[in-house]
């Protein structure tokens, strides 16, 4: 899992709310679980205008252009501003995976679905709650100006508007500190790798007919 310590990125706005796994990633996808390649397809059926399809090339197919992530502006965004509830409906892991590969590190929203929250902290993601009010204004500002930016700043918890504005957000600190060392579940289990292979080579020395 790649670390997260600050991103300064580009700020793509999806004025919705109620937005659910099935939106972010549709059920025709989930026959994969090698966590990449679901990139083109993140929120396929508002990018797109026909019906997509598992291995199915995105080269020649229509777009809608009033999405957002098809507008030029918003290309090579690394920070999706959400509305309320953000990742709502079934649990699927692919949510974030479709996220991450397509680019984002960050997103800002007031509220996220339970399930969906704890899996951004697994894949890398980080999804931070901001005030409705505050969540507004970013949102105000993003649309009134092309190339807006936002700085993050896990460490110590901020968010950075253009104008030099601070917002600051609240992180359980566990998650925190795995997201800023890169560590996912099996990470944080490779951590006591030496302590493993010491349990596993005293068993095998008191019960060697376990090993037979």
């Amino acid at each position: 899992m790649r670390k997260f310590d600050v991103v300064d990125g580009l700020v793509a706005p999806l004025d919705r709310a109620n937005v659910d796994t099935d939106a972010i990633i549709p059920k025709q996808f989930l026959k994969s679980i090698k966590r990449s390649g679901f990139g083109p397809n993140l929120f396929d059926e508002w990018r797109y205008l026909d019906v997509g399809e598992p291995g199915q090339p995105v080269a020649g197919r229509p777009r809608n252009m009033e999405f957002v992530l098809n507008q030029p502006r918003y290309q090579g965004a690394q920070i999706l501003l959400t509305r309320d509830n953000f990742g709502c409906g079934s649990s699927r892991e692919h949510a974030p995976w479709a996220l991450e590969d397509y680019g984002f590190r960050a997103l800002i929203g007031p509220s996220f679905a339970d399930i969906f929250h704890n899996n951004c902290f697994k894949n890398g993601l980080l999804p931070v709650r901001l005030s409705a009010a505050d969540v507004d204004a970013l949102f105000q500002q993003c649309l009134a100006s092309s190339g807006y930016r936002l700085t993050i700043d896990l460490a110590s918890q901020t968010v950075t508007r253009p104008d030099g504005v601070s917002l600051g957000f609240e992180v359980d600190p566990f998650r925190k500190e795995c997201l800023l060392n890169g560590w996912d579940d099996i990470g944080l289990t490779l951590r006591h790798a030496d302590d493993i292979r010491t349990f596993e080579e005293r068993r095998k020395s008191e019960q060697p007919w376990l090993f037979r």
